[in-house]
């Protein structure tokens, strides 16, 4: 069964551990928190800003949160046409006038979380954005990165096939 994040069949690639996931979480929090920008609420992508997201809300002292949800990637090197919004829906009322902080793993080709910040920027709200890792490709670059590269990332939350039930 093919998942998300099998990437065996390729050479190089960037592997990020729980220990650097932790170390990226807090490097990335200091550099917001030493920045001009003070945001009240973070906002995921998810699913692969959810763990990010989560990380720099604790690291921050933020106790606001919410998730948005988007679908591109569907399996290694294979996207949609364009990135969609699923439901359930942000609550767009509660961050019209907000500082937000949008959050996922990648700004890959850049287009989702394009998506998103257009989004939330029509409803209102200020946002700037932090990524863990950063892709030359991508057609914005976010606010806060903690590591550029060009290879595929492996995360660690998505290392490893879903679980199956045990028999």
């Amino acid at each position: 069964m093919a998942y998300h994040a099998d990437s065996t069949d390729l050479d190089e690639k960037e592997i990020l551990s729980w220990d650097m996931f932790g170390r990226s979480a807090r490097e990335m929090a200091q550099t917001i928190a030493d920045s001009d920008y003070d945001p009240e609420i973070v906002i995921a992508v998810a699913r692969g800003g959810l763990l990010p997201a989560g990380a720099l809300a604790y690291a921050l002292g933020l106790k606001l949160s919410d998730a948005i949800n988007v679908e591109f990637y569907t399996d290694v090197h294979e996207t949609l046409p364009d990135p969609i919004l699923l439901a359930p829906m942000l609550d767009v009322e509660a961050i019209k006038g907000k500082k937000l902080l949008v959050v996922d793993d990648v700004a890959d080709s850049g287009r989702t979380l394009a998506l998103v910040l257009e989004l939330l920027r029509k409803h209102g709200a200020e946002a700037q954005s932090a990524v863990i890792y950063a892709k030359s490709a991508s057609i914005i670059d976010p606010d806060f990165v903690w590591k550029r590269t060009d290879q595929w990332i492996v995360f660690p939350w998505s290392a490893e096939p879903p679980v199956e039930p045990s028999k």
